[in-house]
């Protein structure tokens, strides 16, 4: 690890005069909340797209992502037919890394060179040879500045953090993490849009760790995840139990966009859970996850219970900003009440009950008929078998008598015989 008070310094001599340099300890490496002046790195970081056109092989789009790790280091993945959330955007990702040598990035590792400039990227085969050029790129959400629809309950719009518990706000106007909601609520739809700090030299879970607890209890995971796999516990997932469809990270210091549809727990008198959560959310305009249930709370959430806790806004010591923030409760339906149903409305029902009433009353007589039709054919055969049965039993009975007869007959027709004889 460098030493801390040399690099410490070289920032603050760097940056003092033109950045908001938030935190720098805790070994993540200095956190800035708007973009450092001067800082080489974080010009050339970002998303590129254009077209390339290999010797062999027919022209297509591509898309690169460009991730500054401090220090001129850089890593990167590209993606054929474009960047994330685009339409022919394929997930199979090359990686590269590079290293920084003035103002441009040398990248290497996939089947091509790429050459990073500020503004292009220059793509090159193995011979040498010029196979496409892209071009920067800045993406934004399609739902940012989303204004709130009439029933919505407006959370922070920059004036005050009345809504909120723990909450505070910086000069500037932007609500800061580890804010709690005081309303609570059952079922909703949130919108979010947050900043996430630029931090090239903190890693993984400490680089712009944020999230967004609902209920105290199910954390949509808010995260630099930008240039990175889908990751378990990265931006849009629900943290420590899946992973987003899609990482829709954009660079970090860009605002983005967070949307959630919550559907809470049911429970029985008994306290036993009868239905478990659902959420679906987007990130920056694109579903990253799809009404996915929810069996259990998440991460360190709160145990489920039948009680509501607030939505919390975590956090983990990383300075991520929040503006325009919105709910609404799809509990409260809208609608007149009580009922003025019309005299016209009353005599079409009381008709329409009639009508079903005759519908089964005529259904029943017909169901009755052929019962006891059905009952009828039945008698009718059973009378019938009985007097088969009797006749046979007749013919069987005058049968014996006849053939006893016959043999009392032959057997005195015998006795005559025998006597002459003797």
């Amino acid at each position: 690890m460098r030493n801390l008070p040399t690099l410490l310094a070289a920032v603050f001599l760097a940056f003092a005069c033109t950045s908001a340099l938030v935190a720098a300890d805790d070994g993540k490496g200095p956190a800035f909340t708007e973009p450092p002046k001067g800082d080489q790195d974080f010009a050339l970081m970002g998303e590129f797209l254009g077209e390339i056109m290999p010797e062999e092989g027919q022209k297509e789009q591509l898309g690169l992502q460009l991730r500054a790790l401090g220090d001129g280091a850089f890593d990167a993945q590209s993606f054929l037919g474009g960047l994330p959330g685009q339409d022919k955007h394929k997930p199979e990702a090359f990686r590269m890394i590079g290293q920084r040598s003035d103002d441009f990035v040398v990248l290497s590792g996939g089947p091509w060179v790429m050459i990073v400039e500020k503004e292009h990227c220059l793509l090159v085969d193995r011979k040498g040879n010029k196979i496409g050029k892209l071009n920067r790129l800045h993406r934004k959400s399609p739902s940012m500045g989303a204004l709130p629809p009439e029933d919505a309950i407006v959370l922070f719009d920059g004036d005050n953090v009345d809504q909120f518990t723990n909450a505070q706000m910086t000069k500037d106007g932007l609500l800061m993490q580890g804010a709690d909601l005081k309303p609570m609520f059952q079922d909703f739809n949130l919108h979010v849009e947050f900043r996430i700090p630029y931090m090239p030299k903190a890693e993984g879970q400490s680089r712009g760790n944020s999230g967004l607890y609902l209920q105290s209890r199910y954390e949509c995971q808010v995260l630099d995840s930008f240039g990175l796999d889908r990751l378990y516990n990265g931006l849009g997932s629900l943290y420590r139990f899946k992973k987003p469809d899609l990482n829709m990270a954009f660079p970090p210091l860009s605002w983005q966009t967070y949307d959630v549809q919550f559907t809470a727990p049911r429970w029985a008198a008994d306290g036993s859970k009868v239905r478990n959560a659902r959420i679906t959310s987007w990130i920056n305009g694109v579903t990253v996850q799809d009404n996915v249930e929810l069996p259990n709370k998440t991460g360190a959430g709160k145990p489920e219970e039948p009680i509501l806790l607030p939505i919390r806004l975590q956090d983990h010591g990383d300075p991520v900003r929040f503006r325009n923030i919105w709910l609404v409760d799809r509990g409260l339906a809208k609608g007149k009440f009580p009922i003025h149903t019309t005299k016209e409305e009353l005599e079409a029902a009381k008709n329409a009950k009639l009508a079903a009433e005759k519908l089964a009353a005529e259904k029943k007589a017909a169901e009755k008929k052929a019962a006891e039709k059905k009952a009828a054919e039945k008698k009718a055969a059973e009378k019938k078998a009985a007097e088969k049965a009797a006749a046979e039993k007749t013919a069987a009975e005058k049968a014996a008598v006849d053939k006893k007869a016959a043999a009392e007959k032959a057997a005195a027709d015998k006795k005559p015989q025998a006597e002459i004889k003797k």
